[in-house]
């Protein structure tokens, strides 16, 4: 067994999460999940992270820790846990081959697997049963997303008198409000879950339940990943039906905002990029820049601003705006790089367009993060026109890149990029309030005025660079609401 030394006033936290960097990784709570535990560490405080061990993962050095019977369907199930450490921070991956054994994680293209229901109960029970089973209760849980929701039920409802994990306090962290892991009127019954928690101020959602709507319910605290996104999923238009819970719950509710790892994500350190440089020392990005024109098959002269996206093309993130502007694009004197996968039709906009003008515009449909570093290095600029986002980690690798952010305001991206303002030389880029493509082109074209003013560019970029997401104070926020849910418990 894995021991901690105990600080005082230490925490035990263990981490329920569906992915973690760098074993799985779809989105953003993979980051969190792997930065945050860290953080955690380094502030003194122990942390135990659990996350299934799917069929991709190759398991760091570690040992195996036994099997437990973890019932969720009647069938005879068992769980087993490999036990690793890295970073200071405990590791334990879930095994269970009929479940996990498979190369992704929730299911194949846009087709969830059909048996989310029971995979993700499975991990959240056995999540209980691995402290359960060897006597050892955290502080607390921190549950992320609707795959864990059941975690604060089973806690609840079949773990209240238990001696090591019963009624234990649970952190519920929002990362996308719009994947809920809904699921039929009969989960209850098959998860031999009491019938009482069907009523609809509990798992009831639609007739159905619903696994996010479990964790709104039944955890102590609930936070999301940014201030702004915390007050817009409180709304009709970004609660997807779960707006009413999340009012009801406003007290309970922090907007957090997610950190940057600057170890991995800082152009002073960054070994993928042509050139390290820095904002006192920012010569080093023309070489950046110069790269990843020859990269993209793109011309250096004329010296046009280089514009960037690095994102999924899908609907979420607003990319088919970009597509839609394609006439203004080319009237525009710029240069712009694509990278992602997504939507055909995304892609095929994009297609065209460099095909009207290959010299200056240029994409790669393809999950790339080493080509991801090289990007925000040579961009001057960067596109984030996203319909809604919970936090984003993009645009703030582009400030700390000297990229500058052209975004749309809503979620993170509000919290995170400050408006120009080129008269008092105060802001980090450029925003536009409605998901459309005039307000994206009038906030591009603010961008490429003020890049003709070459003085106000550089502080505009010194601005931006100088700006600090680190992990630290996140974590110190996520600290309050951990004593604060201990204490209501």
């Amino acid at each position: 067994m894995l021991g901690f030394a105990a600080m005082p006033g230490s925490l035990h936290v263990a981490f329920a999460a569906s992915e973690v960097a760098p074993f799985v990784k779809t989105g953003g709570l993979a980051d969190v999940a792997s930065a945050l535990p860290r953080a955690l560490t380094a502030l003194g405080h122990r942390v135990t992270v659990l996350l299934p061990r799917y069929g991709t993962i190759a398991l760091p050095p570690g040992s195996f820790a036994g099997a437990v019977p973890v019932p969720v369907d009647g069938a005879h199930r068992s769980a087993g846990f490999y036990v690793s450490e890295q970073d200071a921070v405990r590791l334990v991956f879930v095994d269970h081959a009929e479940f996990f054994d498979r190369p992704f994680p929730y299911g194949v293209g846009n087709h969830d697997y059909e048996d989310n229901r029971l995979r993700f109960a499975f991990f959240s029970r056995a999540c209980l049963e691995f402290f359960r089973s060897r006597g050892e209760r955290p502080d607390l849980f921190h549950a992320h997303d609707w795959q864990t929701g059941l975690l604060p039920v089973y806690a609840k409802a079949l773990y209240a008198h238990d001696a090591v994990v019963g009624r234990m306090p649970v952190v519920f962290t929002i990362h996308n409000l719009a994947y809920q892991g809904n699921f039929p009127s009969d989960t209850l019954a098959v998860l031999g879950l009491p019938r009482h928690l069907g009523a609809p101020e509990a798992l009831e959602f639609h007739g159905g339940v619903g696994y996010m709507k479990a964790g709104l319910a039944f955890s102590e605290r609930l936070t999301t990943v940014s201030p702004t996104y915390a007050r817009e999923i409180r709304t009709p238009e970004h609660g997807y039906g779960l707006d009413g819970v999340l009012r009801a719950r406003a007290d309970d509710l922090s907007g957090i905002l997610n950190g940057v790892d600057y170890d991995e994500w800082d152009p002073r350190v960054d070994h993928f990029i042509a050139r390290r440089y820095s904002a006192q020392r920012p010569a080093g990005k023309r070489a950046c820049k110069a790269e990843l024109l020859a990269t993209f098959g793109l011309p250096a002269e004329p010296d046009l601003p280089l514009v960037a996206v690095v994102s999924r093309l899908v609907h979420q993130k607003g990319i088919d705006l970009v597509v839609g502007a394609s006439e203004d694009l080319l009237r525009r004197p710029l240069r712009l790089v694509v990278l992602g996968t997504g939507e055909r039709e995304v892609q095929d906009g994009f297609r065209r367009l460099a095909q009207r003008d290959p010299a200056r515009f240029a994409c790669r449909f393809a999950y790339d993060p080493v080509l991801a570093h090289k990007v925000e290095a040579g961009a001057d600029m960067f596109l984030m026109p996203s319909r809604y986002e919970p936090c984003g980690l993009t645009q703030m690798y582009s400030l700390r890149y000297g990229a500058v952010p052209i975004v749309r305001a809503t979620g993170g991206l509000r919290d995170t990029v400050e408006p120009w303002d080129a008269a008092r030389g105060e802001g980090t880029g450029f925003l536009f309030a409605h998901a459309d493509g005039t307000g994206l082109v009038w906030a591009l074209d603010r961008a490429l005025e003020a890049w003709g003013d070459a003085r106000g560019w550089r502080r505009l970029m010194r601005n931006g660079m100088t700006r600090d997401f680190s992990w630290r104070r996140s974590a110190e926020a996520y600290e309050t609401v951990y004593r604060s849910a201990i204490a209501d418990a």
